[in-house]
């Protein structure tokens, strides 16, 4: 007989007419690392939010450690054990990281800073035992995403869970870094414990878990031991048709030089320094990869190159004139486009609807306003076009795009970016998150971009991302180019290897 820790009979869950979830079984046993896939809308986030007491659910039966649980807030699953790690970070900006991992702790607010000081050396030695290292006694605005992910998973850990539910939780790690984290998953699954992993990554499913359950349309479709089945088996089931993995052949990119970056020195907002020295170029018609662990630096480069900041010394010539000064408009009317790593943080505004999201950039526009006035007619037909022509999924254009998925979300901001026809594109992260079905279709709109002879800047932390896509990949460590390789020479250790700030070339030549 099973040893099963969560068991969730004939859940269903409704959201006005929708039905997220729809007579769903499912279970993981202690002891037992379980993935759940699906594409964005599918149900399985909606499945563990109502099994972390976010969501109630409104028929059907949740049993943890074999006794009927009633879960009507995360408090109730806290206090059995249950603890989940989301992808949108439940943090509070303005306190530490410490602070934040504390927070809600009994007593917690009448023992003040000194006790919270107190309990830094604990949370690092957690930190240091899981490998998820980050500054305790910086607040939270001033960590990068993968930072901000750390402290979530050590939070959780710290209050003691032992069904833990991970959400996309080696988005921002190195390859050793992701190696190293299920390796720690495998000590919590000899102590007994229940992990449930939410990912897209189907490398990783395979590599971490024992069983995999997949949804489709708020329906559970199979649950397969990870032995018995396959990456395009899993694709298949996930979107219900056949889904191509493999980067297809391209030609050798023929462009002129789009965007040169010469010596560029740059301050974070922490007041440290977080490019030093940074050189790079793009080509027309090229993907360009950057490679590294967050806070290397990557963000603050996409924003120097998208006018949302100034830099200290050093060139940057874009299409062949000097770039004098960070703007914003001057970036958008050079033919610089910008997908932000946090898609809803800076890309879209979430409480309005689809026309005025893709009428950000371009407004002002004759063909969208005359006289200071919009178009509204014209602009809604013009929205209209792009929502098709990019297949996002919305009830109404007037739908607040907060309320969309995020493979939605993700293909509107892209449909805004790419209607420009820009020369260049800066995408950050652009799949994180994302189901093997939109990930698919983000990639094939970056591949499109580069038929078109606009360059690609593609700063991920997703190296298989990386390696499908780019022409060239650069790895940035400590806020600079440490090492450069084209797609025929790429070596997965070696850019791991490189990640961590080691140099393998030039170790094997001393």
């Amino acid at each position: 007989m099973q040893n099963h820790s969560v068991e969730m009979r004939g859940i269903v869950k409704r959201f006005g007419p929708v039905t997220a979830s729809d007579q769903v079984d499912f279970s993981a046993n202690a002891g037992e690392i379980h993935a759940l896939l699906g594409e964005n809308g599918a149900g399985k986030s909606t499945v563990m939010s109502m099994l972390s007491g976010v969501y109630r659910a409104d028929e059907g039966e949740i049993l943890i450690h074999g006794q009927t649980a009633k879960i009507r807030s995360p408090k109730d699953a806290a206090m059995l054990g249950v603890g989940m790690v989301f992808q949108n970070f439940r943090l509070v900006q303005t306190l530490t990281a410490a602070e934040n991992i504390v927070l809600g702790e009994k007593s917690s607010f009448w023992r003040g800073s000194k006790w919270i000081r107190n309990k830094h050396a604990e949370i690092e030695a957690l930190g240091e035992r899981f490998g998820l290292r980050f500054p305790v006694d910086r607040p939270i605005w001033q960590l990068s995403v993968g930072e901000q992910q750390r402290v979530e998973i050590v939070k959780t850990l710290y209050r003691g869970a032992d069904i833990i539910i991970l959400d996309e939780p080696t988005s921002v790690l190195t390859p050793g870094e992701v190696e190293q984290l299920f390796e720690t998953l495998r000590v919590m699954k000899k102590a007994g414990k229940t992990v449930i992993m939410t990912t897209h990554k189907m490398k990783e499913v395979m590599a971490s878990s024992d069983r995999i359950s997949v949804m489709r349309k708020g329906k559970m479709i199979a649950t397969l031991h990870t032995a018995q089945t396959s990456e395009l088996e899993l694709a298949r089931l996930m979107v219900g048709r056949e889904v191509s993995i493999t980067r297809q052949e391209r030609e050798a990119v023929q462009g002129k030089p789009l965007l040169t970056v010469n010596r560029l020195e740059v301050t974070a907002d922490h007041g440290r320094k977080a490019l030093e020295g940074l050189s790079l170029t793009v080509r027309s018609g090229e993907i360009v990869g950057i490679a590294g662990v967050a806070g290397n630096g990557q963000k603050e480069l996409a924003e120097v190159l998208t006018g949302l900041r100034a830099w200290k010394s050093g060139e940057i010539v874009f299409d062949g004139k000097p770039v004098k000064t960070a703007s914003v408009r001057g970036a958008i009317d050079a033919g610089i486009s910008h997908v932000p790593e946090n898609r809803m943080k800076s890309g879209l505004a979430g409480r309005l609807g689809s026309v005025d999201n893709l009428l950000f950039k371009s407004y002002r526009s004759s063909e969208h306003s005359q006289f200071g006035i919009l178009k509204a007619a014209r602009n809604r037909a013009w929205s209209q076009e792009l929502v098709q022509r990019f297949n996002v999924k919305t009830p109404e254009l007037d739908t607040p795009v907060q309320q969309l998925s995020g493979g939605n979300q993700q293909k509107l901001l892209f449909a805004r970016e790419v209607s420009h026809k820009p020369k260049l594109m800066v995408a950050v992260h652009p799949t994180q998150g994302l189901d093997v079905g939109a990930t698919a279709g983000v990639h094939e709109l970056l591949m499109e971009l580069r038929s078109s002879g606009s360059g690609v800047l593609l700063i991920s932390e997703d190296l298989d991302e990386l390696l499908q896509l780019s022409d060239r990949i650069l790895v940035i460590y400590g806020g600079s180019i440490i090492g450069e390789t084209d797609h025929e020479a790429a070596d997965r250790e070696e850019i791991g290897l490189m990640m961590a700030g080691i140099r393998q070339r030039e170790e094997s030549a001393v």
